[in-house]
């Protein structure tokens, strides 16, 4: 792959082979040439998982750095108020379904009642391709609308290793302090390890690394974390 002529200055201020403690590895980073705007910063987590094992769970960042949330709730009329009085963007039924069909997707998260799934279940081409159907895993599939909409508000996100046994996850940006990002990819990293499954065998994590989004990644050592 061709890199570009920030990319390759980057990688000369650091030893790629290296790992950094979490705060510097991050202050690295910010001294990188930067972007015209304001990058990402990504946290990738290799995990030691056997084909039939995965992980998949969500967790609400201490430190906030996006827009708040669309919030679509699908529910039966005696919910709506509820749903409503939560901050919920949109709220519906079978009205929300046909527009959704119709190829309206004007919302960042789905949450569902139960007694819905049948429903919304319909959608499940439309909703799964684009990782925004309610799932009961994920909290996005309760009667608890007040609760849900409260985590989803304060920015809880899904986290799911893919089948490489990777986690990716955003977890702030290049203008955020450094801290902040550090307290974020902490708070992942316990929640991962909390997902581990009772079958698995020898160093669940294997390797952690953080890269903005025009830039290369920098080895993350999670011994203090541990």
């Amino acid at each position: 792959m061709k890199r570009g002529k920030k990319y390759l200055e980057n990688l000369k201020k650091y030893d790629p082979a290296l790992s950094y403690d979490v705060k510097p590895a991050l202050d690295l980073i910010k001294t990188f040439a930067p972007a015209k705007f304001d990058e990402t910063l990504d946290l990738s987590v290799k995990l030691n998982l056997k084909k039939s094992q995965s992980v998949r769970d969500t967790v609400v960042l201490p430190h906030q750095f996006r827009a708040e949330k669309r919030v679509l709730v699908f529910c039966k009329a005696e919910k709506e108020k509820e749903a409503q009085d939560a901050g919920a963007t949109y709220v519906g039924a079978e009205d929300l379904i046909e527009k959704i069909r119709g190829g309206w997707l004007d919302f960042d998260v789905a949450v569902a009642t139960p007694d819905m799934m049948k429903d919304v279940g319909k959608l499940g081409m439309v909703l799964g391709r684009r990782g925004l159907m309610p799932n009961p895993k994920t909290g996005t599939v309760t009667f608890d609308l007040k609760g849900a909409l409260s985590e989803l508000k304060k920015g809880r996100v899904e986290f799911r290793a893919d089948k490489t046994g990777v986690v990716h996850l955003a977890v702030g940006k290049v203008s955020m302090d450094s801290e902040k990002v550090a307290e974020n990819i902490r708070t992942v990293v316990t929640e991962i390890k909390r997902k581990k499954p009772v079958d698995a065998k020898g160093d669940f994590i294997q390797t952690v690394s953080v890269a903005s989004t025009m830039g290369p990644g920098v080895w993350v050592s999670i011994k203090d974390e541990e």
